[in-house]
């Protein structure tokens, strides 16, 4: 294998290699490709978006389809103008050789700290500063379009209850959060990468797997309640029906929990955490509870509940594992490319975050059919769960819950098959409809 990663190291090493104008070229294709997406999106929904279909007919009119594909038109038209604006940034990144100048500049401020300790200005310090540097740069360009998004196209669809105060702080919060647990983890990212060498990809890997328990752990006790209340589901028929469903199907329920997510938008959801093989912590939103009926709100959960039974959550976790450590045999071909280095205007130094950023602009191609492949993958788990909830007897429920949630959401009734396969992880709700009648019919027979 390491044989096998060192030819391939030989062969992208190439002295003189524009690997500058490759990844401009890739970034290009990108946004065109996307583009065109989002292109035939439009041309569907102009097409269609006012067409209700026939498992919709009575029960959405025609104010809310027209007010639906009002929303998702205004939504997919900023979406271009967020994608020429990065699209910008990046060229821009790239024809003025920035990344090799925040370089300098994090060592030139590690460098005036004279009372740092030698651990604290090496490599892996500076690391940290091009980051929060490269972080710094994207929140302040990124302000325009996360406040248009939120104040304006949000606002005027009447799902945003954002305050500008409520906004600020939360995104203080998630630079501290960020700062707190990204530079521990970081450090060791990189450290594991410059000590163990060509197999780095191993420990890499399961560091990271480690991490990601870890933050299944912590996230709902200490940081998720930094940006909403979650306040225990009190006693009543909802309540009762769901510590039903969870010890009907053994699922291993151990709190209730409803989250304040109309502090933030109208938009709703429920999802359960915890680890695969644990106890487990079923979230339902205010604005769900809102909206829907209990015996809806249950056919959800039910559901939810239909991953877990069905070990989706496990496989999910395996399959982004193998994908962690795909990537990373991969990266070693490239970790110490001076050609790739040279190109953007390093000329004696290699650090390893740049080459990294760098790498994850080389794979875009890469990204684009992996799009596809785990959307594919992630649309199967989606209709075998609501199969199980239709096996559960809630096929009526929950068809009623996903129109309703669709209604609520203003969703497009109309997807450009293509654009949906790329963008999607769910199904489109008539595609759900379907399949939910289907499996219905299988289930009255058996």
């Amino acid at each position: 294998m390491f044989s096998l990663i060192q030819a391939a190291s030989d062969f992208v090493d190439k002295p003189g290699f524009n690997w500058k104008l490759l990844i401009t070229g890739f970034t290009i294709s990108s946004f065109l490709f996307e583009s065109y997406l989002t292109h035939r999106q439009i041309k569907s929904i102009r097409s269609n978006g006012k067409v209700i279909p026939k498992q919709l007919e009575s029960k959405i009119d025609e104010k809310t389809a027209i007010k639906s594909q009002d929303y998702s038109l205004t939504k997919l038209r900023f979406s271009q103008i967020t994608k020429l604006v990065s699209l910008a940034e990046n060229l821009a990144f790239i024809r003025f050789d920035v990344l090799p100048k925040l370089w300098a500049s994090s060592a030139s401020f590690l460098a005036k700290l004279t009372f740092l300790p030698p651990i604290l200005t090496g490599v892996i310090p500076q690391s940290l500063v091009f980051l929060t540097q490269m972080g710094f740069i994207s929140t302040i360009l990124g302000l325009p379009i996360a406040y248009y998004s939120n104040f304006v196209i949000e606002e005027k669809y009447g799902f945003n209850k954002l305050t500008i105060k409520l906004w600020i702080t939360d995104m203080i919060k998630e630079a501290l959060v960020s700062i707190v647990i990204g530079f521990p983890v970081m450090s060791i990212f990189l450290k594991i990468i410059d000590y163990f060498g060509d197999s780095f990809m191993f420990y890499v890997s399961i560091f990271l797997f480690v991490f990601q328990i870890f933050m299944i752990i912590v996230y709902p006790k200490f940081i998720q309640p930094l940006f909403n209340k979650l306040e225990p589901l009190q006693e009543g028929e909802l309540k009762t029906e769901i510590e039903k469903l969870a010890s009907k199907n053994k699922f291993p329920l151990d709190k209730l929990f409803v989250i304040d997510g109309s502090a933030r938008s109208s938009h709703s959801n429920a999802y359960f955490m915890g680890l695969p093989w644990g106890s487990k912590q079923i979230v339902l939103f205010d604005t769900l509870i809102e909206t829907s009926t209990v015996p809806e709100t249950i056919a959800v959960l039910g559901h939810e509940i239909g991953h877990w039974a069905l070990s989706h959550t496990t496989k999910t976790l395996i399959t982004g594992q193998f994908h962690i450590f795909t990537m990373f045999t991969m990266f070693a071909a490239f970790v110490k490319n001076k050609s790739l280095f040279q190109s953007f205007g390093f000329a004696n130094e290699t650090p390893i975050i740049v080459g990294f950023l760098l790498f994850n602009d080389i794979l875009k191609p890469v990204d684009a059919v992996l799009s596809f492949v785990l959307n594919l993958v992630s649309r199967k788990h989606e209709y075998e769960a609501d199969k199980y909830a239709v096996d559960q007897g809630y096929a009526t429920e929950l068809k009623t819950a996903l129109i309703t949630l669709h209604k609520e959401n203003l969703s497009s009734l109309s997807t450009d098959w293509l654009f949906s396969s790329y963008h999607h992880s769910h199904p489109h709700l008539t595609e759900r409809l379907e399949a939910i009648d289907v499996a219905s019919e299988s289930f009255k027979k058996e």
